[in-house]
């Protein structure tokens, strides 16, 4: 990640509004590949205006049931990490710097899309300093009214999203860009090698309209370009080295940005490495099955 954020040469395309005809959207349909992990970062504002930043760690590894890791930091202390390994249900209180913490979970019944992340029937509850402090799943409703139901609610948010995945090079998701709660599929396909390199091209699609058209991916391995979404800036970056090139990490690096300001474009290494960055991130690993 430290590497990809001073390497893009700047374009830009208003393309948001381009239409696709039917023909070359029904060619980007394939069979998924593997997700293994998903990490969102939450930032937590308390009524006493203390912040917290939260990473929930979503994992699967071959044939090993899907863990849950969190970690919390506050602007204090260092971070504070609970795996939760083997338990699907359950209860932890801790302290994270001089905030009291209290961590409740139940995934027992949850039902799951593509990955590791759960998709309904579950909840991760987070109480801080006697507030609640960030509220995942469908079920937290129910948690609220059972257990903890006079307390106020925080205001938080997630600032970052990092999906690990592994096979074809096709990929999708449905992210949020804005702040209006709605769901953007996203499809990233890329087609050709090294060894073909004249005829390889990168598509990224938002909402089955193709925004990013890359060809000779032996050229342009590495790019950024401007797409707007619903009034949103998204600053779209791509390295695909990895994958045309070989080298050891077999990965290719695809990340979106919310952008707050006309003038602000790229991350730098200390936002990239810490998970603090402004605005809206989305990050996605894609590692070649080898």
């Amino acid at each position: 990640m430290r590497d990809l954020a001073g390497c893009f040469a700047s374009q830009a395309a208003r393309v948001a509004e381009a239409s696709c005809s039917a023909n070359r959207n029904s060619s980007l349909v394939a069979e998924r590949p593997i997700q293994n992990a998903v990490t969102c970062f939450y930032r937590t504002v308390l009524s006493t205006h203390k912040e917290l930043l939260t990473r929930v760690v979503w994992s699967k590894h071959h044939q090993a049931a899907a863990s849950l890791s969190v970690t919390i930091q506050d602007s204090t202390s260092n971070a504070v990490e609970s795996q939760l390994p083997q338990k699907t249900k359950g209860s932890r209180c801790f302290v994270a710097g001089d905030s009291v913490i209290g961590l409740h979970w139940d995934i027992s019944a949850a039902k799951y899309e593509m990955g590791p992340e759960p998709a309904k029937d579950f909840y991760v509850v987070m109480i801080a300093d006697a507030e609640f402090a960030l509220l995942l799943g469908d079920m937290c409703g129910v948690f609220m009214k059972k257990d903890e139901g006079a307390l106020p609610v925080a205001e938080f948010s997630v600032v970052s999203r990092r999906e690990q995945v592994r096979g074809a090079t096709l990929y999708s998701t449905r992210t949020q860009f804005g702040g209006d709660g709605k769901k953007h599929e996203i499809l990233i396909r890329c087609k050709g090698d090294e060894l073909d390199g004249d005829d390889s091209e990168l598509h990224v699609a938002v909402d089955k309209k193709i925004l990013v058209s890359v060809k000779r991916l032996k050229w342009n391995f590495r790019g950024n370009q401007t797409i707007f979404v619903d009034g949103s800036t998204i600053d779209v970056m791509w390295d695909v080295h990895g994958w045309w090139f070989c080298d050891s990490s077999h990965c290719a690096l695809f990340m979106f940005r919310t952008r707050n300001s006309p003038q602000r474009r790229l991350w730098s290494e200390e936002e990239l490495a810490q998970g603090t960055m402004s605005g809206f991130s989305l990050l996605i690993q894609a590692f070649k099955s080898q």
